[in-house]
């Protein structure tokens, strides 16, 4: 019997003097996204996730907090993935890397005006909810 186990990932909200940070990637699917990734075997989650950060953004992040696990069997088109997302501060300008093709700063706002791929709209409108509430997501 083979056993089909969902993948780990990461994905990061990133904020910067500038803004938070998007990418826009460079594989499919196309489209914004947060800045993250799978986790490589032997890898903490944090670990992945500073990784990730400098991979695609150029950006020495540090991290914050766990910010919440979203775990949707249709989050990602590609497998059933379970994403560890983590809020996380940086300094300085980014700038695209690997599986990046552009990154971007944002506000609330704007990000709000990008449609972001995978489950990243939902993320982002869970954390400006935390941010106006102090109440973190809790999604069946």
């Amino acid at each position: 019997m083979e056993y089909r186990n969902p993948v780990p990932t990461v994905d990061l909200i990133i904020r910067t003097p500038a803004g938070l940070v998007l990418i826009e990637r460079k594989n499919e699917p196309h489209g914004m996204a947060l800045p993250g990734g799978f986790v490589d075997e032997g890898e903490t989650v944090e670990n992945a996730a500073v990784r990730e950060a400098m991979e695609e953004t150029s950006l020495s992040v540090v991290l914050d907090d766990l910010f919440y696990v979203y775990s949707d069997p249709s989050r990602d088109p590609r497998k059933h993935t379970i994403s560890i997302v983590f809020l996380a501060s940086a300094t300085g300008n980014p700038v695209a890397g690997d599986d990046a093709k552009s990154v971007l700063t944002v506000d609330e706002q704007s990000a709000r005006k990008h449609t972001l791929v995978f489950d990243h709209g939902t993320i982002l409108e869970d954390y400006f909810r935390f941010m106006q509430t102090g109440s973190r997501p809790l999604h069946s």
